[in-house]
C-alpha cells in the first residue's frame, strides 16, 4: 500500500458548532481530496477547541478506512464515530484504576461535585491541588471534569460563600458544569500508586507494605456454640433461616466426643443481633456461646507506606540525588541520623507520600522519605540513627499525575483529552 501526505491540512472548529476541512494539495496525485473531505465532515466529531490535524492517508484501497493522526497518535476514522463517555463511564473507569475503598476512613474521596445538566466528557484536568489559579486553567480550556488528589472539599459545608476560597470553588464548579473528583488516600494505597511510585525512585528492591489494607466487604462475625441435642439443633437452625440475609449464612457443624454438635455460623453484621438473641434463649446454647469478630482478607500489595530493601544499596548522598531527579526538585531537606554522614551506606528505605510520619514512625530502616514531618518528629527519626528526606507535601505526591495520565488515556482511549495542570504547584518555594 502506497501512502502520501496531505500537507498543512486542519480541521478548524466554528462558534456555530460547524467545522471545514481545507486542504493544499501540492501534488496532482490527489484527485480523490474532496471525497475524503466529505468522508471526514460525515464522521469526524470535534472538540470546542480548535483542533489541527495533521494526517497520513491511505489512498489506494477505496475499502479501506485511512488513519488520521491525532494528536500525534494514529487512528482510523471508525475512532470518531464511538459514542462520548458520560460522567458515569469516567468515574467507573477511575474505580478501577484505584477502588475508593481502599482510602482511608477519615478520608473525603470520590465525587465531590455534580453538574446539574449531564454532558459528555471531552476533558480531564488532572492536579494535585485545585486552587483558584488551577480552575482558571479549567474553565479556560472548558475542561468537563477535574480530578484534583487532594479532596477541595473535605470539612462538612453549612453554606457556599464568597469570603471562603474552597466555597468559591466550589461554586464556579458548579457554574462551569465542570465535576469534580478526588481520589486522595485510594491513590496513596493502590497497588502501583503513589506510594510504589515514591519509593521507585530509590531504584529496585523487595517492596512490602507498611499499613496492610483490607478487604472491603461487609463485616462478619463467628458465632460458635455446641448443642448436644440434634432436634434442638435443628430447631435452632430453622430459626436462624428466618433472619433476613441468612441466605449469605456460613453454617458448620462437626460431631464432638461427647455426642454433641458443635457448630459454627458466620453472619454478616447486619444479622448479628438477631441470630444472637435466638441462641441466647436457649439455655444449652446461651452457656457454650462465643462471639468473634471475622478478620477481613488482606488486598496484598495495597496499603498505605512502603518498605524496599534495596537491591543495590546507596549513599545517603547519593540517595538525596535520586529522589531530586525523580521528583524534579533542585532542593530537598535532609536530616541526617545520629551518627550518619553523606556517606552512610542505605539498604532499606521506608516511604509515605504527603504527611507520611504516622506512617513511618518506629519502621526500622535506614532511610525515611516523605513530604513533610513536624519538628519533633524528625528528632525522634534522627535520635534513632534514621535519616530523614523531606520534599515538601505535594511535591512527593505531584510526579505520580504523568504516571495516572498515561493509564487513565490508555482506558479512555483517544476520544477524552487528558491534561495536567501547568498551574498546580507546591505553595513553599526556597527563596
Amino acid at each position: 500500500m502506497t501512502c502520501y501526505a496531505v500537507s498543512r491540512s486542519r480541521v478548524l472548529w466554528t462558534v456555530s458548532g460547524c467545522f471545514r476541512l481545507l486542504v493544499e494539495v501540492e501534488f496532482p496525485m490527489f484527485t480523490r481530496c474532496r471525497e475524503l473531505s466529505r468522508r471526514l465532515l460525515r464522521s469526524v466529531s470535534c472538540s470546542r477547541s480548535t483542533l489541527h490535524l495533521s494526517a497520513s492517508y491511505c489512498l489506494s484501497s477505496p475499502a479501506s478506512r485511512p488513519p488520521v493522526l491525532w494528536s500525534g497518535v494514529a487512528r482510523p476514522l471508525s475512532d470518531f464515530r464511538r459514542p462520548l463517555m458520560d460522567l458515569k463511564g469516567a468515574l467507573e473507569v477511575l474505580e478501577q484504576l484505584a477502588p475508593l475503598s481502599l482510602a482511608e476512613s477519615w478520608d473525603n474521596v470520590g465525587l465531590l461535585v455534580e453538574p446539574s445538566e449531564p454532558r459528555p466528557i471531552k476533558t480531564i484536568l488532572l492536579t494535585n491541588d485545585l486552587t483558584a489559579a488551577v480552575m482558571d486553567e479549567a474553565v479556560e480550556m472548558s475542561c468537563d471534569l477535574i480530578v484534583s488528589y487532594h479532596p477541595p472539599l473535605f470539612r462538612p459545608l453549612k453554606r457556599l460563600l464568597q469570603k471562603d476560597w474552597k466555597q468559591r470553588l466550589a461554586v464556579r464548579a458548579v457554574e462551569a458544569h465542570i465535576a469534580v473528583f478526588s481520589p486522595h488516600t485510594s491513590w496513596d494505597s493502590v497497588a502501583g500508586g503513589v506510594n510504589d511510585w515514591l519509593v521507585g525512585g530509590m531504584g529496585s528492591g523487595k517492596v512490602s507494605v507498611l499499613s496492610q489494607a483490607q478487604s472491603s466487604g461487609p463485616q462478619k462475625h463467628r458465632l460458635e456454640f455446641s448443642c448436644m441435642n440434634d432436634e434442638r439443633l435443628s430447631g435452632l437452625l430453622e430459626q436462624l433461616r428466618r433472619i433476613e440475609g441468612s441466605e449469605s449464612f456460613q453454617c458448620s457443624t462437626v460431631r464432638s466426643e461427647s455426642g454433641g454438635q458443635q457448630v459454627s455460623l458466620i453472619c454478616q453484621s447486619s444479622a448479628l443481633t438477631a441470630a444472637a438473641q435466638i441462641l441466647l434463649s436457649d439455655p444449652q446454647t446461651s452457656r457454650s456461646l462465643n462471639i468473634t469478630q471475622v478478620q477481613q482478607p488482606p488486598l496484598l500489595g495495597c496499603g498505605q507506606g512502603r518498605l524496599s530493601v534495596l537491591d543495590e544499596p546507596l549513599s545517603v548522598s547519593t540517595a538525596v540525588q535520586k529522589m531530586k531527579t525523580h521528583l524534579g526538585l533542585p532542593h530537598l531537606r535532609l536530616a541526617l541520623g545520629d551518627q550518619q554522614t553523606l556517606d552512610s551506606v542505605v539498604q532499606t528505605v521506608a516511604v509515605c507520600a504527603g504527611s507520611g510520619a504516622s506512617v513511618v514512625q518506629g519502621v526500622k530502616a535506614d532511610l525515611y522519605i516523605t513530604g513533610e514531618m513536624s519538628h519533633h518528629e524528625v528528632l525522634d527519626a534522627v535520635s534513632e540513627g534514621r535519616s530523614v528526606i523531606l520534599t515538601d507535601h505535594s511535591n512527593s505526591e505531584r510526579g505520580f499525575l504523568s504516571v495516572f495520565r498515561q493509564r487513565l488515556s490508555a482506558r479512555l482511549g483517544q476520544t477524552i483529552n487528558v491534561v495536567i495542570s501547568q498551574r498546580d504547584r507546591d505553595p513553599l518555594q526556597v527563596v
